[in-house]
């Protein structure tokens, strides 16, 4: 059973959510949250595998309750939902440690799995919007000055690192064995150590973490 916490400032909303999840045998909503603060100290009461957050709330906005949920290295992790799409919000909601992002009109099975698939360790920003989400990293972003190469990108093996600059183009496992001649389950395997090696929670932070390098552009060919 994976235990949800909502977390939206619009009671319609969270009826709507309560409703979807109560119907979901896999999943049971423990509680509700009507802006940040109440989210954070519902986390440390409760204890929920996953929070779905609303960004835009009351008082404490759901990105600074994000970045405190995850830094209170509590094992919930955090699920965002917007009807923004790709916008600066959900970026530094990412930033804050976020385990990816849906719009609040996917559709039912899409929010299941990525609550399934969230609780679970993995990553549920599909790989087109995380291509979006690096062009608009990329715009973004200040350049840096030149720096030693990161021990954690030091540690990885050639292909692992081949890994880790497909999943920051935004490629499936499936795209990333068929570009690289390899079965999936190899794939899987380098992925997991590759997030081993660079300390990396989710796909997410693996993509982050490649553009905070240098090691890929989304508007450069591979």
């Amino acid at each position: 059973m994976i235990t949800v916490l909502i977390a939206d400032d619009q009671p319609l909303q969270r009826f709507g959510f309560r409703m979807l999840l109560e119907g979901t045998p896999e999943t049971e909503v423990v509680g509700e949250a009507g802006n940040g603060a109440d989210a954070v100290r519902l986390v440390e009461q409760l204890r929920p595998d996953v929070v779905l957050m609303d960004i835009r709330m009351p008082g404490m906005d759901g990105i600074e309750a994000t970045r405190r949920i995850t830094a209170a290295g509590a094992r919930t992790r955090v699920l965002i939902l917007t009807t923004f799409g790709l916008d600066e919000y959900v970026y530094s909601g990412l930033r804050a440690g976020a385990s990816g992002f849906l719009l609040k009109d996917a559709r039912p099975e899409e929010l299941i799995a990525g609550i399934r698939a969230v609780a679970t360790g993995d990553s549920v920003v599909a790989p087109s919007l995380t291509r979006q989400l690096m062009d608009a990293y990329t715009d973004a972003a200040r350049p840096v000055p030149a720096r030693a190469e990161d021990r954690r990108l030091a540690a990885l093996s050639d292909r692992e690192r081949e890994v880790l600059i497909a999943v920051a183009q935004g490629m499936s496992n499936t795209e990333i064995a068929e570009h690289l001649t390899l079965t999936e389950s190899t794939v899987k395997k380098h992925v997991g150590r590759m997030l081993a090696k660079i300390e990396a929670r989710d796909r997410v932070q693996a993509v982050i973490f490649a553009y905070d390098e240098g090691l890929a552009n989304p508007r450069r060919s591979s």
